[in-house]
């Protein structure tokens, strides 16, 4: 069982920046992933990177989001630049514990979660 411990959470300004990391227990060996929940609203991906570094992000975030990680320290970032109000949420980590056919953008292609950090972006 690996377990996910999420950082970095805070407010800012809008414009302004935060970098989220996410620390595993064990090595995790699939791809990772962020998701993020505001108030009243279903859950949503983020980004993702697979163990080789592939990522893949939401158009929302695209260009303003970096996805990275470091399987030596079993850790994943997201350096969240220009933020928005509208990127006000609680965010989660996600990591597979076998890999999927899929995408890898919804909930379900996830085992393990972490407890979520919020980040809130005042306008």
């Amino acid at each position: 069982q690996v377990q996910l411990v999420e950082s970095g959470g805070g407010l800012v300004q809008a414009g302004g920046s935060l970098r989220l990391s996410c620390a595993a227990s064990g090595r995790t060996r699939y791809a990772m992933g962020w998701f993020r929940q505001a108030p009243g609203k279903e859950r949503e991906f983020v980004a993702r990177i697979t163990y080789g570094g592939t990522t893949y992000y939401a158009d929302s975030v695209k260009g303003r989001f970096t996805i990275s990680r470091d399987n030596d320290k079993n850790t994943q970032y997201l350096q969240m630049n220009s933020l928005k109000p509208e990127d006000t949420a609680v965010y989660y980590c996600a990591a597979e514990a076998w890999p999927r056919a899929r995408l890898g953008t919804a909930p379900r292609d996830y085992d393990y979660w972490g407890q979520g950090t919020q980040v809130t972006v005042s306008s």
